[in-house]
């Protein structure tokens, strides 16, 4: 173990300053990122473990449709859907997919690195509100800005008996968060929130949200004049490793104007991914993933979630800690450390370890000395 320790620590510390960023093998690498199973807390509700793993709420409830998102219990199985096939798009500037409510950013390569995507979740435009579709770019950055409702969102509030000041003061009453980014789309932002249990749904008036911790993060590394272009692909394929993956969102009535479960979208994602169609016994598959629009990435003709069982991890999740406190623990700890393949930079898996009571007891000593949530997790085979 000791001659892992500091690549180890180095690479958790690179983990939390850089959010959910991934390598990126080479430019047609479409697939990143692995699912994990997180046994919960008796105190989490699924928003919680959401959040702490970047992913929002609707891609949470998505995938835990047997959970209560408030109350799920503890020493519950969550599914954590942590695998993404990137829109079928330029890897170039901030590319946003609305129907899947997230956003992907590449930032300009360096020289002798490989390519990397940060992905983080959004809260998009409501219905009546849609968030456009488009190319832009990022054409003004301000810290604490301050926001000035326009005449359409005063009458709604006056209605609802709530009127709105002239212009919201900065400060934690503020929709828009601490930090936003002005799109060259007149009226429309990509802004943090006061109000972060909406980052993963549609709750606002067009603006893209994200959470506190992601937009202040992107802030500090997106430019101006960055190139934006928002999408609409509730339906992707891609293949990686010899294997087609296929990916389906719930369709946005009020920009999709098709009825039923139609599979034309899901033909042309294929289409696009490998040069033939899905044989014949293929379709069903095909089908059944369309038909449930989870928002999982999964193989063809894998029906289940690929998770080994009984290999049991400790994971910290994907949010900031001190850099000083993970490794002070973690070198009392002599912990063992299990690096990813697919996974984020620098994340690694404390463990394995034999049962689910030797990483729960791991999981207390580094919540008591790190001060720190931690989990005890499974990880999908294709990622040990």
């Amino acid at each position: 173990m000791i001659r892992f320790l500091v690549g180890i620590i180095s690479g958790l510390w690179l983990l939390s300053a850089n959010a959910t960023t991934f390598d990126l093998a080479d430019d047609t690498t479409r697939v990143v990122g692995h699912n994990l199973i997180v046994i919960s807390h008796e105190e989490d509700t699924l928003l919680d473990i959401a959040r702490q793993f970047n992913i929002g709420y609707r891609e949470i409830v998505d995938a835990n449709p047997d959970l209560d998102p408030w109350l799920p219990g503890g020493n519950k199985r969550v599914f954590v859907p942590n695998q993404f096939i990137l829109p079928d798009a330029p890897h170039k500037g901030i590319v946003i997919n609305l129907a899947e409510m997230r956003l992907f950013y590449y930032p300009k390569r360096q020289q002798g690195q490989r390519q990397q995507v940060i992905t983080h979740p959004l809260g998009i435009g409501r219905e009546g509100w849609t968030t456009p579709l488009g190319k832009t770019s990022i054409i003004q950055k301000r810290k604490d800005p301050t926001w000035t409702p326009p005449a359409s969102i005063h009458a709604e509030y006056i209605a609802k008996g709530d009127p709105l000041p002239k212009v919201v003061p900065a400060g934690p009453d503020n929709p828009l968060g601490a930090y936003a980014m002005r799109l060259g789309m007149p009226g429309y932002l990509l802004h943090g929130t006061n109000r972060p249990f909406g980052v993963g749904m549609r709750v606002s008036h067009g603006c893209i949200r994200l959470f506190p911790e992601d937009i202040e993060h992107l802030f500090g590394i997106v430019a101006v004049g960055t190139p934006v272009e928002i999408l609409y692909k509730p339906y992707k394929a891609a293949l990686h490793k010899g294997k087609l993956y296929l990916e389906a969102h719930a369709i946005q009535d009020d920009i999709d104007v098709r009825e039923g479960n139609n599979m034309t979208p899901m033909v042309d994602a294929i289409l696009k991914a490998q040069d033939h169609i899905l044989a014949d016994d293929d379709w069903p598959f095909a089908e059944t993933v369309v038909r449930n629009h989870d928002g999982i990435v999964r193989p063809v003709n894998q029906t289940s979630t690929d998770i080994v069982e009984d290999v049991w991890f400790v994971h910290s999740g994907f949010t900031q800690y001190s850099k000083t406190k993970i490794s002070n623990a973690l070198v009392s700890l002599n912990a063992d450390f299990w690096p990813l393949q697919d996974g984020a930079v620098g994340e690694v898996l404390i463990g394995p370890f034999d049962s689910q009571q030797q990483a729960d007891q791991m999981k207390i000593e580094i919540a008591r000395l790190a001060d720190i949530p931690v989990w005890v997790v499974l990880i999908s085979s294709d990622a040990l």
